[in-house]
């Protein structure tokens, strides 16, 4: 792989797309390339199942004339002249939109870091293949396992090329080397399965595919006859990290502009306010250095910087773009994320701070409770908060992870949920959204 991937080619093809806007009436304009390689190779019981390359060129082109804009996009190859006219004529009979716009120059990228995100390491396919069938032999290795539902190794790459009509030109491309397999414990109605997998900038920092195909398999096996458990309520219940991740990943979107701008986040009113436990923070960093999700500048063109979006427990950010902060009389703060033709607000490396406690401490001290290592179905009411889903996992007995446990719901709002959340310090940093081990009070588990 290389970095530089002819993106010179890009920034003058966008600029140029930018210029014919401009000739044939736009007052503003941004042209964004979106550009995508990877290679996949998939297996099942030793066998190769699939091979796969893709590679594209996205194309899109936002027109401002006046208070009203339009997009369009198109892939390599369009006639730019065409386009170009088409935006502005499409922009012209548009209604009119108080908040869109381009970012103000004054928040422009003027100048970033380099985020060492690419690895221009090559994986010849014959080595994707290789760490996928290691991997699904690992973990069928392990004794209990009798089935496979598949391994798979991918190398891939993805950047952003944008140029604006109020002069920011820039681009950047960021490497991913990803290994995942899934396996089946037990046999008829008794069987289970679960999955490892890992996914990194640097191929030279994934995980051995031996591990993660052994990780599987232990996983998996833990899970054999499973228990049902009675109902409960102000039950604690423990989130594994992986778990705990997607949890996380509801706090970033009650706290995201767009969701606040349209009164569909149950945290709208709570600016300035205790949403968490007081010492809890939620960082937001996109200039980490080989960070999974980092950016030297957004979909905009701005240049981001670490926030504590909520800092001892204090509501003190939401995720902005240019036009959501608009809608809400705020500058923006480096997260605007293009989506299609589109503009929104979204979240970087995002981390839910650690505590001082050791995950097996803090089970410990629980007692009784209920540790998750699934979870089932999308109860999840972003407006009201209100949090149902099915879940999987142990029982805690005397301070011990006992037995495992299915066919169960636990319950709460998220309201309260984020005040009696405490996280042990186990956090692992390698992944967009980040979260030590937490434990949550207070919820209900409907069992049999």
């Amino acid at each position: 792989m290389t970095s530089e991937f002819d993106s010179k080619t890009l920034l003058s093809r966008a600029a140029h797309l930018i210029d014919l806007a401009k000739a044939a009436g736009a007052d503003q304009a941004d042209a964004v390339v979106v550009r995508s390689r990877s290679r996949s190779v998939s297996v099942r019981l030793g066998k190769v199942e699939g091979t796969e390359a893709s590679e594209s060129d996205d194309f899109s082109l936002r027109v401002f004339v006046g208070n009203r804009v339009a997009s369009v996009s198109a892939n390599p190859g369009f006639d730019m002249k065409t386009l170009a006219e088409r935006a502005v004529a499409m922009a012209k009979v548009s209604p009119e939109d108080p908040y869109a716009c381009l970012a103000d120059e004054i928040h422009l990228a003027r100048s970033y870091p380099d985020l060492e995100l690419f690895d221009p390491t090559e994986v010849p396919t014959d080595d994707l293949r290789q760490a996928a069938l290691e991997m699904e032999q690992a973990a069928l290795d392990v004794d209990g396992v009798r089935n496979s539902s598949g391994a798979g190794a991918s190398a891939g790459m993805g950047g952003l090329v944008l140029v604006t009509s109020h002069g920011f030109s820039g681009s950047y491309m960021a490497t991913r080397f990803g290994r995942s397999v899934s396996v089946i414990a037990g046999e008829g109605t008794k069987m289970e399965r679960d999955y490892d997998f890992d996914s990194r900038l640097y191929f030279a920092d994934l995980d051995d595919p031996k591990t993660i195909g052994r990780r599987a398999g232990d996983r998996v096996v833990k899970r054999l006859n499973p228990r049902q458990v009675p109902t409960g309520k102000n039950l604690t219940v423990v989130f594994d990290p992986r778990i705990a991740r997607g949890f996380v990943g509801h706090i970033a979107g009650a706290i995201n502009g767009g969701a606040v701008a349209r009164k569909t986040s149950f945290l709208k009113d709570k600016m300035g306010q205790q949403v968490l436990k007081s010492g809890l923070s939620i960082t937001d960093d996109p200039l980490k250095v080989r960070g999974s999700s980092s950016r030297p500048f957004d979909g905009e063109g701005v240049k981001g910087e670490r926030m504590a979006m909520i800092e001892d427990g204090v509501l003190k950010h939401w995720f902005l773009s240019t036009s959501t902060g608009r809608e809400l009389g705020l500058p923006t703060n480096g997260r605007g994320v293009r989506g299609g033709t589109s503009v929104g607000a979204a979240s970087t490396n995002l981390a839910l701070e650690p505590g001082d406690t050791a995950p097996e401490d803090l089970i410990r001290s629980i007692g009784t409770g209920f540790y998750v290592t699934e979870l089932i179905g999308q109860g999840v009411n972003m407006v009201t908060g209100e949090y149902s889903r099915g879940a999987t996992g142990f029982w805690i007995e005397d301070g011990e992870l006992a037995y495992p446990v299915s066919e169960v719901t636990i319950a709460s709002n998220l309201k309260d949920m984020f005040m009696r959340l405490t996280p042990a310090n186990d956090i692992d940093r390698k992944f967009g959204v980040a979260s030590p081990t937490i434990a949550i009070e207070g919820m209900t588990l409907a069992g049999r």
